[in-house]
């Protein structure tokens, strides 16, 4: 009876902790900013959309909300397309290189973004990818590509050698092997590899504040900061935009959460 009790109170703790401030979020977007400085927990006392209208005012972030859309659909597509090839390559070699390749991208977890912002700026600058879209693309497909391979490389391991065999007899090539048996069995894990994807990429801000200086290429959490002065911040209009942000996120896992969970599942019951 205590452990029940006990359970329910630590599991309505643990609720509250993530719903309270989600709904100050919430309602903080109908609040003016000396309403949500005053009373951040009440209800608001006029409903109100002007926050929105505010925010889409002059197209800004509309701009913003494109570029961050071309950046992550891009880098996830590629970063897919790449860790699924190199994958599939590791869980076929039957052989000690397979290990060291596959060691070789696991060592890309160990090494921290923000030590090596000073060696990617300079290389970026010596390249001409300062300010460019396309080069927010290729560092988040090289920032995310071994945590990629490490989830899709443990999947291609668990299909059986048997239905390789199978398409071998049939004169199926390594690349066939790959596009006719490898892909259509990992849909569940290359969706849940690709929700991941896209909310580490959407949510990315260290490399869009190192890289992109221009207005009109900000992606939308670099343009959040364009909200907070140098003396005050407007609470109101960075729950607004914040609001506005996690809209894909939520879409996008409600569109996939079956691969989510699938991909999650996927080889926990054997036989």
């Amino acid at each position: 009876m205590f452990y029940r009790i006990s359970r329910i109170f630590a599991l309505t703790f643990f609720a509250a902790l993530i719903i309270v401030p989600v709904l100050v979020v919430v309602f903080g977007t109908f609040k003016t900013d000396l309403e949500v400085m005053t009373k951040p927990l009440s209800l608001p006392e006029r409903w109100t959309l002007d926050n929105y209208r505010t925010l889409l005012e002059g197209g800004r972030i509309t701009t913003n909300f494109r570029n961050s859309a071309i950046v992550t659909s891009a880098s996830v597509v590629l970063t897919l397309a790449l860790a699924s090839l190199a994958s599939f390559g590791i869980a076929r070699m039957f052989n000690k290189s397979a290990k060291v390749l596959l060691t070789l991208f696991l060592l890309g977890l160990t090494i921290p973004g923000a030590t090596s912002i000073i060696a990617i700026y300079q290389l970026f600058q010596s390249l001409n990818l300062l300010n460019t879209l396309h080069g927010l693309v290729l560092i988040n497909v090289a920032s995310t590509l071994p945590i990629s391979v490490f989830i899709l490389t443990a999947f291609f391991q668990q299909i059986p050698n048997e239905l390789y065999e199978a398409a071998g007899i049939d004169g199926a090539g390594p690349f066939r092997l790959y596009r006719s048996v490898a892909l259509p069995l990992s849909r569940p894990s290359m969706g849940a590899v690709a929700i991941f994807l896209f909310v580490i990429n959407w949510n990315d801000l260290l490399y869009p504040l190192l890289l992109i200086t221009q207005a009109d290429l900000k992606t939308l959490p670099l343009a959040l900061l364009d909200f907070r002065g140098e003396y005050a911040i407007n609470f109101s209009m960075i729950f607004t935009a914040v609001m506005v942000a996690s809209l894909p996120m939520v879409i996008m896992y409600l569109l996939m959460q079956r691969s989510f969970v699938a991909g999650l599942t996927a080889g926990a019951v054997k036989g």
